[in-house]
């Protein structure tokens, strides 16, 4: 892939506004919910653009907020692949890479492209 590409991708994807937290339909209640969930280091953003659980949680409300900012996401993916001539799963990766990565503070989890969490 050209950097060319790359930089319409991540622009695209910057352009809808997703930021870091893909806020679409969440509430703020929601949100506050993960980012405490990040804090403790059961979630963490993930290197194809999503949250995942690094650790399992029954808390059906934190499970209910992952799966709606995921869901956000996945809409902004996909709406930033077709701009750019690409696939969701690109601009996936491309957001962990320029916009969610970087914003991941100390003592937070994130996994990469083999699997593994690593803590930053």
């Amino acid at each position: 892939m050209t950097f060319r590409k790359l930089f319409v991708i991540a622009a695209a994807v910057a352009a809808l506004g997703v930021a870091a937290t893909g806020a679409f339909a969440q509430s703020a209640e929601q949100k506050a919910m993960v980012d405490r969930a990040k804090a403790e280091g059961i979630v963490g953003e993930q290197a194809d653009g999503y949250l995942g659980f690094r650790v399992s949680s029954s808390d059906p409300a934190l499970n209910e907020a992952v799966q709606v900012i995921n869901s956000g996401r996945r809409q902004a993916y996909a709406r930033s692949a077709a701009e750019a001539g690409t696939t969701a799963a690109v601009a996936g990766a491309v957001m962990f890479e320029t916009q969610l990565l970087p914003r991941i503070t100390s003592g937070q989890w994130y996994r990469t492209n083999d699997g593994r969490w690593v803590q930053r």
